[in-house]
C-alpha cells in the first residue's frame, strides 16, 4: 500500500483463518472501546474477511487462526509467510492444532466417510490435521480457546514498541492459587492445570469446572510437583493427558 503524501505509513495487519470457528479473531476486537480506538490509531487493518472487503499485497504483522486439515490450506499459509513480515498463530487451533485434531484419532478416509458419507470422495483432507508451525515458521504465539483480549492488546502494544512478546512461564495452578480456587484433585477430579501454561486467571477452573490445557504445556514444568499431584490421585501423567486429548492430539510431522 502507498501512503498519502505527508502521511506516516501505519503497521498494516491482517487477519487469517483456516479449519476453525473463528471465535479468536472476534475476541480479537472485543476490547474497550478505547482499547479499540487506541489500536485503530496505532495499526491500519488491511485484510480481515470478517470485517472489511478487500485484501492486501504484504502485511507488517499477519495473526492467524484454524489449524491446517486440508493441502490447499498448507499452500495458501505459506504464501501467507512470505508475504508477512510477522506471524502470529492466534489460538489453540493454530497453536497446537486444537479441537480439530481429534479427528487424528481415527483414519482421515474413515473420518471422511463418517461425516460426509457418499459424498466423501468429494473432499480431499491431509491425513493429520496441523497446527500451523507445522507448515511455516512462527514468530509468536496468542494461546487459548479462545483467546484473552488483553493478551492480544499487550502483544500488539509489544510489537509497536519493538519489544518481543513473552508468554507466562507458570503453570495454571498458580493463578488458581490466587484466585482462591480449592485445587481440582482435592475434590476427587481431574485437570491438567499442572501442565498448561497460565495466562487465562484460571477462568474454568474459577468457573466451576477444570483445565482442559487449551493455552499448550507450559515450558520446564515443576516434575516434581506435578508428579506429587498425580500420585496422591493415584494417576499418571499419561492417564492425565489420554483423558484430556482434546487439546493434546495433534501431529508432530511438518509438511
Amino acid at each position: 500500500m502507498t501512503p498519502r503524501a505527508g502521511r506516516v505509513r501505519k503497521p498494516g495487519v491482517a487477519f487469517f483463518d483456516f479449519t476453525c470457528c473463528e471465535g479468536c479473531q472476534l475476541d480479537a476486537l472485543n476490547l474497550t472501546e478505547d482499547q479499540i480506538m487506541d489500536l485503530l490509531r496505532a495499526v491500519e487493518i488491511v485484510e480481515f474477511r470478517e470485517v472489511k472487503t478487500g485484501g492486501c499485497e504484504s502485511y507488517d504483522i499477519s495473526f492467524v487462526e484454524g489449524s491446517i486439515a486440508r493441502e490447499e490450506d498448507a499452500d495458501r499459509l505459506r504464501d501467507i509467510r512470505e508475504r508477512s513480515k510477522t506471524v502470529i498463530a492466534l489460538g489453540a487451533c493454530a497453536h497446537i492444532g486444537g479441537v480439530n485434531c481429534l479427528r487424528n484419532l481415527v483414519p482421515a478416509d474413515a473420518a471422511l466417510q463418517e461425516v460426509y458419507g457418499d459424498a466423501a470422495g468429494d473432499y480431499d483432507i491431509l491425513d493429520t490435521v496441523l497446527p500451523i508451525d507445522a507448515v511455516i515458521d512462527v514468530d509468536y504465539v496468542i494461546p487459548g480457546c479462545p483467546i484473552n483480549p488483553e493478551e492480544f492488546a499487550r502483544t500488539v502494544a509489544d510489537l509497536l514498541l519493538g519489544k518481543e512478546p513473552r508468554l507466562p512461564r507458570h503453570p495454571v495452578c498458580v493463578e488458581c492459587k490466587m484466585a482462591g480456587n480449592l485445587c481440582v484433585f482435592e475434590k476427587g477430579q481431574t485437570c491438567v492445570g499442572p501442565i498448561t501454561r497460565a495466562g487465562c486467571k484460571a477462568i474454568c477452573v474459577t468457573a466451576g469446572r477444570h483445565c482442559w490445557g487449551c493455552r499448550g504445556l507450559v515450558d520446564d514444568p515443576n516434575i516434581d510437583a506435578q508428579r506429587e499431584i498425580l500420585d496422591d490421585a493415584g494417576l499418571t501423567v499419561e492417564q492425565i493427558l489420554e483423558e484430556f486429548r482434546i487439546y493434546f492430539s495433534c501431529g508432530k510431522e511438518a509438511l
